[in-house]
């Protein structure tokens, strides 16, 4: 090896995930050709760098570090195509030079910080050493000062050049360090103890001619002439923990926050771009942003194009700039492109700026056996793991959808987020589920952290159900396991749900929590006929429940609800109706007792005017009030004897929200008659508290229906065709035609089996 600037060993200070460092190292190691290179990084990778190397591995990936026995306690080290370790790590490998890290084991880093975390205090101010040399240049931005000073930088040139602006930066690091010690990083200090260790094991293997790639601030430090027993000194008495390491697919996405390295950055798609263009870097930028714009249909020509580099080289040179730098080119494409608007450019940012590409490491990476099964299972479904969201419809009625909705709702019981339900936009039946995907790195530490639970994706989730089912403290958490057990097709898994599920519930005496439970119960059992699942003794316990709200529900509504305890009781009387109309096993009885409920929450004048008027409806809808009756409860709902306060809590219950309410008060001109009656009767200091409980009953109508009241309001009693009781309004007849009604039937079954 050539001698260097400096006696000693290559010292490469560079910028984690930096493209002009990338480059400037490649340039410097071919220059220098040393007997080995060292990496700032935890040496327990040591023994996966040969990965690095096979065909199978594409970053952007990280080194994975985490505790033995709690995979919860982890720490990433990502590398990117453009980061200067990686470049220098696929030289070593290319020219056949040894390869090592040398930062603190991750041992060490795990047990004291917990994740790989310096450990700090939030109160310790840390320097930030580009900050400072970028305003000691005059810039008041770091990312430009870099950008000018280190990435436009050629890789080209003569070899003193190239090392030269190694040493320049080491000696602006130096002096910010004689100024600033350790700028408030303490652990930095012991880090640079292990690594000057690292580098004399180095020196008796190698002599001086081996090159180290680290962070520019760790320069100085390293240069520095110390003992060996002060390095022991620091070194002596750290915790440490058995670790487990691997290499895991990371995405630029990641890359722009801060990471294992703490040293996020804002543009990795700009970076990547940087270091993989050979030449005319802008123009071969602006013609991607233009290809982006096509895509969603912009109007955007090579004109355009070349109008933009123009403009961005012109705003380059009149800020002294080298070369245009992603300020210069986005104000360009903002200007010339998008016709001076933002929404598109956001599109640009997030696309192509920051960008979602995922790397890929090989097969052969070690993994824990559950990452294996899920990975087998994914090529085994075509699930592939992307970074950016993706919209996966499925149609439960064909295996190999059913299959992959399995394995997400496993994934979800485990704690592995890699999928989440969404709205369905091509119907709303059951054999329908929508799902929205994204890959995110830091699943790879969840999946870990679940290996506890077993080796297969069925048999941790399976465990981990029976598990939770016996920590669970309320009745809700044990209703929504099962509910999560039937969507998982956790059969096994379901015995031990439903023994906690029946013990919680004889235990339970808060009817609120009973009446909360049912509705999930009620679900899976219509999720368990449409995936095929036995959950007859499922039915049992929900219709067991059921049976205890009928008794206790009524003493309930009648112990002085203020307004908002009688919303959330409105709410569950509504969540109950629904579930016992889905308990198809319940039998009429069940029905015939819960109606017998409606029927005396609707009659009782101690119950809250909200639940009584939405009792009333539940009886009217279900064809178990008849049209009279109706207009009785109404009557005494809406006399002088009420207080103004509960009657508009009655209409609410009655014809609020978005159940049709609008449409009944259009085609029954007595019930539209006694609101009319009653609202014109309010006194006006009661009408001013009312008329917010009005304005949220009538204001969620339809524009449609609010046009029609009104019109017949204006009218004035008598005004419509359906005054008396033996005609009907305008376009219907007075009595059901059965014939005509019965001709909708199928419509109606098809469009619901949808």
């Amino acid at each position: 090896m050539s001698p260097s600037p400096t006696k000693g060993p290559l010292l490469l200070g560079v910028r984690h995930h930096g493209p002009g460092s990338a480059r400037a190292v490649r340039a410097a190691l071919q220059a220098a050709r040393p007997e080995a290179v060292l990496i700032e990084g935890p040496p327990e990778g040591d023994a996966l760098l040969p990965l690095a190397a096979e065909e199978g591995m594409r970053p952007p990936v990280a080194l994975l570090a985490h505790a033995a026995d709690d995979p919860g306690r982890a720490a990433f080290w990502p590398l990117a195509g453009f980061s200067p370790e990686w470049v220098a790590i696929r030289w070593a490998q290319e020219h056949d030079v040894p390869v090592r890290f040398i930062d603190l084991p991750a041992a060490h880093s795990l047990a004291a910080g917990g994740d790989g975390s310096e450990g700090d205090g939030p109160e310790v101010v840390r320097l930030d050493p580009l900050a400072v040399l970028a305003e000691t240049a005059g810039y008041d931005d770091p990312e430009r000062w870099w950008e000018d000073v280190v990435e436009h930088r050629g890789a080209g040139g003569v070899r003193e050049d190239v090392l030269g602006a190694f040493e320049a930066l080491g000696e602006a690091m130096g002096a910010l360090r004689e100024a600033y010690g350790d700028g408030g990083h303490q652990r930095d200090l012991v880090r640079e103890a292990y690594m000057r260790q690292r580098m004399r094991a180095a020196r008796r293997e190698f002599g001086d001619a081996y090159a180290v790639v680290c962070g520019a601030w760790h320069v100085p430090a390293l240069r520095a002439r110390t003992t060996v027993a002060a390095d022991k000194a620091l070194l002596s008495g750290l915790p440490k923990v058995k670790v487990e390491t691997t290499w895991v697919p990371w995405t630029h996405r990641r890359l722009a926050r801060a990471g294992g390295y703490g040293a996020g950055i804002t543009s990795p798609g700009w970076y990547d771009h940087l270091f993989s263009a050979r030449d005319r870097p802008v123009e071969r930028w602006l013609t991607k942003v233009a290809g982006l714009l096509r895509e969603e249909d912009r109007q955007v020509s090579s004109a355009h194009v070349i109008e933009a580099v123009r403009l961005a080289e012109t705003l380059a040179a009149m800020r002294g700039r080298p070369l245009p730098g992603l300020t210069e080119t986005l104000e360009a494409v903002r200007a010339v492109m998008c016709d001076g608007s933002d929404i598109p450019l956001a599109l640009i940012e997030d696309r192509l700026v920051v960008g979602d590409v995922l790397g890929e490491v090989p097969d052969g990476a070690p993994v824990v056996p559950l990452q294996r099964d899920l990975t087998r299972q994914q090529r085994t479904l075509r699930l592939k793991a992307e970074a950016q969201d993706r919209e996966l419809e499925l149609d439960l009625r064909k295996d190999t959808d059913t299959a992959k909705s399995l394995l997400l709702h496993r994934l979800r019981l485990l704690g592995i987020g890699w999928g989440t339900p969404a709205a369905s936009r091509a119907g709303t039946g059951t054999f329908r589920e929508t799902w929205r995907l994204r890959w995110e790195p830091e699943l790879s530490v969840r999946i870990a952290e679940a290996g506890i639970w077993g080796t297969t994706v069925l048999g941790a989730a399976t465990a981990k159900a029976e598990a939770d089912a016996a920590g669970a403290g309320e009745l809700g958490e044990i209703t929504a396991l099962a509910e999560q057990c039937l969507l998982a097709g956790l059969a096994q898994a379901l015995p031990a749900v439903l023994r906690a599920l029946a013990d919680r519930a004889a235990l339970d005496t808060d009817v609120a929590r009973l009446a909360k439970a049912l509705p999930a119960l009620a679900r899976s059992l219509r999720y368990g006929d449409v995936r095929g699942t036995d959950a007859t003794a499922l039915g049992a316990v929900a219709a067991g429940l059921a049976e205890r709200i009928c008794v206790a529900l009524p003493s309930a509504c009648t112990a002085g609800l203020d307004a908002d305890a009688a919303a959330e009781m409105r709410g569950h009387v509504d969540g109950v109706h629904g579930a016992i109309g889905l308990l198809a096993d319940a039998g009429e009885g069940l029905r015939e007792r819960w109606s017998a409920v409606l029927a005396t929450l609707a009659d009782r004048d101690t119950v809250p005017g909200l639940i009584r008027g939405r009792a009333a409806r539940l009886l009217l809808d279900d064809g178990r009030l008849p049209a009279e009756e109706t207009a009785r409860l109404m009557g005494l709902a809406l006399s002088p004897a009420s207080s103004p306060a509960d009657a508009a809590g009655w209409i609410e219950g009655f014809a609020g929200g978005s159940s049709g309410g609008g449409t009944l008060l259009v085609h029954d001109d007595r019930l539209l008659g006694l609101i009319d009656t009653w609202l014109v009767g309010v006194p006006e200091r009661a009408f001013t508290d009312v008329l917010p409980l009005l304005r949220r009953t009538f204001g969620a109508y339809e524009p449609g229906v609010k046009r029609t009241l009104g019109e017949l309001v204006r009218r004035g009693p008598g005004g419509s065709a359906a005054a008396s009781a033996s005609s009907a309004p305008d376009g219907f007849a007075p009595e059901l035609d059965p014939e005509r009604a019965d001709a909708v039937v199928g419509l109606v079954r098809m469009l619901l089996a949808g």
